[in-house]
């Protein structure tokens, strides 16, 4: 039986125009390098125009509200859109995505305007303000406060490995608002103006590259609109945040970079005058990590088509987000072993197979099973979900399942 999905003729039609559009627009100098966290300051000025170009076209965000800055177009358009932003290696946004659905789903129409609108449209950045020195998997352990000030809330905490390049204007996140109160109902969720008197943001240089801050905020002044929901329903707006970034929204268009990339380096490299390809060691270990990464794939679109159709996900994202995590570890691993000690050139290496790609893919798969809930978290969640733990929870509300427009 033949899977493939066959696009119809108005498809490939605009798939042409997105195409075309892109080769004359996107110079070949100002693509995204192979290490896509070594951006220079003049590829992030051309790609923060560039982006507020592609929002005003509709294909930066294809199928978010059109009201409100995104392109209104189909699911299909959306994957079409990312396979050829792929192929021309497109700068993403630099906003953090996950609060799209947050602010879909909690914000009050006057806040979608005020915060929503200029995001999706790429006027105004936003980053994801979650994580404190002593609360990353235990979220509800947060200790920043907020405490009220007429109409105000002044913030003071501290926030770490806060991702994203360049300056944000806005960090969104949960912050305590009642001491006194209990976990999952003592919180806030805010969107901080950046820059503010008191809030300084201070580069960390990691392991994955330096597109991540400590927050220091010291009596930071934040209007009374700024709060997300009610003061004390933080933890529940947190939740739809998360329900996106552990995979509830899935996927259009997965693609598998370093898996490409073994799979060539299996067919032409010779050792010993023998193909590579031919030992069957080899080809147990491609074939293996081939399996696992088309399996990684299928999770993402099947959520991404459930997401669309506005099915009801209750596993299925830390599902997906639990694989993910796991089996990029485990193929960094088999394409160590298959590409040996060349695997860990990087990008300024002139033998670095790829340009340098596959040690990008080593680091990156190890840094990767921490953020967004750990290999451990996405299986507590999943035994909650299927009712084999000893408390069960139902998963968080998101565009798709509160039914609003455009998700």
């Amino acid at each position: 039986m033949d899977f493939k999905y066959r696009y119809t003729k108005e498809q490939e039609e605009f798939r042409q125009e997105v195409r075309a559009w892109l080769e004359t627009n996107i110079p070949e100098n100002m693509k995204a390098p192979v290490d896509r966290l070594d951006l220079t300051e003049e590829h992030y000025r051309f790609w923060r125009e560039m982006h507020q170009t592609l929002a005003a076209k509709g294909w930066l965000y294809p199928t978010y509200p059109k009201e409100y800055g995104g392109g209104g177009l189909s699911g299909e358009h959306e994957t079409i859109i990312l396979e050829e932003f792929e192929r021309v290696r497109v700068v993403p946004d630099f906003t953090n995505t996950y609060i799209f659905s947050t602010l879909l789903v909690w914000a009050t129409e006057e806040q979608k305007q005020k915060f929503l609108a200029p995001i999706l449209k790429s006027e105004k950045v936003a980053f994801q303000n979650f994580t404190e020195p002593n609360a990353g998997s235990d979220l509800a352990s947060l200790q920043s406060r907020a405490v009220r000030d007429g109409d105000d809330w002044i913030i003071t905490g501290q926030k770490t490995f806060i991702s994203g390049h360049g300056d944000p204007d806005y960090l969104f996140g949960p912050i305590v608002t009642d001491t006194d109160a209990p976990r999952h109902r003592n919180l806030g969720y805010f969107m901080i103006p950046c820059p503010s008197p008191g809030l300084e943001l201070s580069r960390l240089n990691l392991l994955t590259g330096h597109d991540q801050s400590f927050i220091f905020m010291d009596n930071v002044r934040v209007p009374g609109d700024h709060l997300i929901g009610g003061e004390l329903e933080g933890w529940q707006v947190t939740q739809t945040t998360l329900e996106i970034e552990h995979g509830g929204r899935g996927v259009a268009s997965p693609r598998d970079e370093a898996m490409e990339n073994l799979l060539k380096f299996v067919k032409e490299t010779r050792r010993n005058g023998e193909k590579l390809g031919d030992d069957p060691i080899i080809q147990q270990q491609t074939m293996t990590a081939y399996i696992e990464s088309h399996i990684n794939e299928l999770f993402a679109q099947r959520n991404y088509w459930m997401y669309q159709a506005r099915q009801e996900m209750t596993y299925h994202g830390s599902q997906s987000a639990c694989f993910r995590k796991s089996f990029r570890i485990r193929n960094a691993d088999r394409a160590r072993n298959i590409m040996g000690m060349y695997s860990l050139l990087g990008v300024d290496e002139p033998r670095a197979p790829f340009g340098g790609q596959p040690e990008v893919y080593q680091r990156s798969s190890l840094t990767g099973a921490h953020p967004g809930g750990t290999i451990e978290i996405q299986k507590v969640i999943m035994s909650r979900r299927l009712g084999i733990s000893r408390t069960r929870e139902r998963a968080a509300a998101t565009p798709s399942t509160a039914g609003v427009q455009g998700v």
